[in-house]
C-alpha cells in the first residue's frame, strides 16, 4: 500500500474536511492541521510568528510535508506561501499573494492591466483631522482598511458626519488586521514602499450592477475560470442575501469576466493557486468592474460546486498544492442549481428561540441536500457573535445550504427550512 501524501491546511475545520474527504484524491491524502481555525480566528490578536512555530511544530511532529492548503483569508492565505517556500512545495509566491491581499497595493497593480475596469481609489491617513477632505470624493463613496475579511470595517459613506463616526470605530479595531499583514511585509521584506504606507485605509467610488464571482486559478502559464458564482445582495443592503451557482449571466458575459481576471492575474503574476474575483456587471451598459481579487478558492462556494459538479472546488486546490494540473469539473452532481443563504438579523437583539439537534435532523432526513453551519444558540447576544459572522450593518445567524432542479424549487426549500428553523431574535431591553 502507498504511503498516503500528508496534506497540512491552514485553517483546518470540520466542514471543510468533510468535503476533502469527499474527493476521489482523498484516499491517497491524510489531512493535517497546520492551524486550526479556533486559532486564528475570533482572537483578540493575531500573532504570525506563534501561528507559524505552531504549524512547524506540528510539521516537525508528523515526520514530513507534501503540500499545504488553505480556503480562508488572512492570514491562511498570506501563511500558505511561507509555509510553501519554507519546505520546498508548490504554492504561490509571498510577493504575488501579498499583491492581492494588501488592497490598496492590488489597485495599482489592477491599474496597470485593467485601468476601465476598477473604481477610483485614493489612500488616507485615519489619524489625520482632515482625511476627509483630502480624499477629495464626493459622496457616496466606500472607506475600507488596506486589509480586512468579509466586510469588516467597510463603510459606505453618505456625509462627513458619517465619515467621522466610522473613523472613529476604524482607529479603534483596525491594528487587530493591519499590524499583523505589516509584520508579514517587514519581516519578510515583501516591498518596502507599500510597508512604510502610514495610510491604513482608502477610499473608494462606489460601483454597482449584478454582483458575481469568477472561481479560478493559475498554473504555469495558464489561467482559468471555471466558474461564475451570482451574489445576490439582501434588499438595498450591502449584505449578501445568498450565492446562486451557476450563474445567471449570459454565455458572452461570463467570458468577458474571465477575460479581465485572466489579465489581472497575469499582471499580479499568481501562479500555482487558486483564485477567486469578485466583479460588478451592469446589464445594460455591459461594464464590468472589477471589487477585490482573493488568492485562494473560496470555501463559501464549495457546497454549491459539490451538489451541481458531483464534488467541490476543493479539488482544484488540492491539485495545484500537489502539483498536478486540476482536471475539468463536469456537472455531473445531482442539482441543477444550488445555493448558499445567510439568514440575517439587521439588528443587534437576544436570541430568544433557536433551532436544536432534533429540528436540524428533521430538515435533514426531509432534505437529503440540506445542510446548516448554525452560528446562534438560544441566550446569545448577537453582538458576542464571532467577528466574522458580522459585517460593519448585520448578523448571519446562519448558513444553509441547498439544491434544486430550478430556481422555484430552491427558494421554495430555502423559505420552509426558515420556517421550520424558527429562530427569533428580540430587541435588547433598554
Amino acid at each position: 500500500m502507498r504511503e498516503k501524501k500528508y496534506v497540512f491546511v491552514v485553517g483546518l475545520d470540520d466542514f471543510n474536511l468533510e468535503k476533502l474527504n469527499h474527493l476521489p484524491e482523498s484516499e491517497e491524502c491524510e489531512f493535517l492541521p497546520a492551524v486550526k481555525l479556533s486559532e486564528m480566528r475570533d482572537v483578540e490578536e493575531f500573532s504570525i510568528p506563534s501561528l507559524l512555530e505552531t504549524a512547524d511544530r506540528r510539521i516537525n511532529q508528523a515526520g514530513r510535508i507534501d503540500a499545504v492548503v488553505t480556503w480562508f483569508d488572512f492570514p491562511g492565505s498570506v501563511l500558505v506561501p511561507v509555509i510553501a517556500e519554507k519546505y520546498d512545495l508548490p504554492g504561490p509566491s509571498l510577493k504575488n499573494v501579498m499583491k492581492c491581499e494588501h488592497k490598496y497595493w492590488s489597485r495599482v497593480e489592477q491599474s496597470k492591466a485593467i485601468p476601465e475596469n476598477i473604481p477610483g481609489f485614493r489612500a488616507f491617513d485615519i489619524y489625520d483631522d482632515n482625511a476627509y477632505d483630502t480624499i477629495g470624493f464626493e459622496p457616496p463613496f466606500w472607506i475600507k482598511p488596506i486589509k480586512s475579511y468579509g466586510s469588516y470595517l467597510a463603510y459606505r459613506i453618505e456625509d462627513k458626519e458619517q465619515f467621522n463616526e466610522c473613523i472613529e470605530e476604524a482607529r479603534e479595531h483596525i491594528d487587530l488586521m493591519v499590524e499583523p499583514f505589516t509584520y508579514i511585509f517587514d519581516k519578510y521584506k515583501v516591498s518596502p514602499e507599500m510597508s512604510k504606507m502610514e495610510e491604513k485605509m482608502f477610499a473608494e467610488t462606489v460601483i454597482s450592477g449584478h454582483q458575481c464571482t469568477a472561481e479560478g486559478y493559475a498554473i504555469n502559464n495558464q489561467v482559468e475560470v471555471y466558474g461564475i458564482i451570482d451574489s445576490i445582495l439582501e434588499g438595498d443592503t450591502s449584505s449578501f442575501a445568498r450565492y446562486d451557482y451557476p450563474s445567471r449571466l449570459d454565455q458572452k458575459a461570463q467570458e468577458r469576466i474571465a477575460g479581465v481576471s485572466e489579465k489581472v492575474i497575469r499582471q499580479i503574476g499568481l501562479k500555482t493557486s487558486a483564485f477567486n474575483i469578485e466583479f460588478f456587471y451592469n446589464e445594460n451598459t455591459g461594464e464590468i468592474k472589477l471589487l477585490e481579487i482573493n488568492p485562494r478558492m473560496s470555501q463559501s462556494h464549495a457546497d454549491m460546486f459539490e451538489k451541481v459538479h458531483g464534488m467541490s472546488h476543493h479539488e482544484v486546490m488540492l491539485n495545484l498544492a500537489l502539483d498536478r494540473k486540476p482536471v475539468k469539473l463536469d456537472k455531473k452532481g445531482e442539482f441543477r442549481v444550488a445555493s448558499h443563504f445567510m439568514l440575517r438579523s439587521f439588528k443587534p437583539g437576544i436570541v430568544r428561540n433557536a433551532p436544536g439537534e432534533e429540528t436540524i435532523s428533521r430538515l435533514k432526513r426531509k432534505y437529503l441536500d440540506f445542510d446548516i453551519l448554525l452560528n446562534v444558540e438560544e441566550g446569545m447576544d448577537l453582538d458576542d457573535m464571532a467577528e466574522h459572522h458580522i459585517d460593519s450593518y448585520s448578523y448571519v445567524m446562519a448558513n444553509i445550504f441547498l439544491g434544486a432542479q430550478s430556481k422555484k424549487e430552491l427558494i421554495d426549500k430555502y423559505n420552509d427550512v426558515v420556517e421550520q428553523l424558527s429562530i427569533r431574535v428580540d430587541p435588547k431591553e433598554e
